[in-house]
């Protein structure tokens, strides 16, 4: 049986709702972070050196990296091609924006979010009373001058991009939509309303509405990206 590990409020929830869309049994091993670091426990660094969400362990194989285990998962499992494009041709439009979005996610969406993250901790860290205001000068200039014009351009791309296709692969759902799920779910918790955006805000609607997605919620706990996890 597939065994996740599961770091609440992490990446690994989107294995676990790729695993219930593809009504695969699986096992899940549970991790709390630390409620003052929000960092994971020792316990899963004991499995990977990164000590990081999700893992995946699947007969000998141990596989991290949200993106590469969905990638897995579908091509291993998925004969149907339910949830991936057939593998030929390469040039087809839906196989080079499955890849594209697949990449994206983790690669250029999510880097000005966790900085997003970084520098609003940065604000609230515990220091000296005289470094305080330096400390929010530096973070305040930071999230306006780079973080937040950089989140603002990548959600305008992204909701350019949904009114081309339905979906970010293209007219159908795809696991490349679990993989952006994440990103998205992050803009909407750090920067509040994407009124400004409706198509973002309708797919995060829709995903939610998956049996899948409930059900891997139930499982794996509702996802608070506004405390913490990067």
């Amino acid at each position: 049986m597939i065994k996740v590990h599961h770091l609440d409020h992490s990446r690994s929830q989107r294995v676990l709702w790729m695993l219930e869309e593809l009504n695969l049994p699986y096992q899940v091993v549970r991790y709390q972070r630390d409620p003052k670091t929000w960092l994971a426990p020792q316990a899963l660094r004991d499995l990977h050196p990164l000590g990081k969400s999700p893992v995946v362990e699947d007969d000998t194989l141990v596989l991290a990296e949200s993106g590469a285990i969905l990638e897995y998962l579908v091509d291993r499992y998925d004969s149907a091609r339910q949830f991936s494009p057939e593998p030929v041709p390469l040039q087809s439009p839906e196989r080079l924006r499955y890849r594209y979005w697949m990449h994206y996610a983790e690669g250029s969406a999510m880097p000005p979010m966790v900085m997003s993250l970084v520098f609003a901790r940065l604000r609230k860290a515990p220091m000296p009373f005289f470094a305080r205001p330096i400390a929010r000068q530096i973070a305040d200039k930071a999230l306006k001058g780079f973080v937040g014009p950089q989140i603002k351009l990548h959600l305008q791309w992204m909701e350019r991009e949904l009114g081309n296709t339905p979906w970010f692969a293209g007219e159908r759902f795809t696991a490349a939509d679990i993989q952006m799920s994440f990103p998205l779910q992050a803009a909407a918790a750090r920067g509040g309303d994407l009124s400004a955006y409706p198509r973002l805000q309708a797919f995060l609607e829709r995903i939610a509405q998956r049996p899948a997605y409930q059900r891997a919620q139930a499982k794996g706990g509702a996802l608070d990206l506004a405390a913490g996890a990067a």
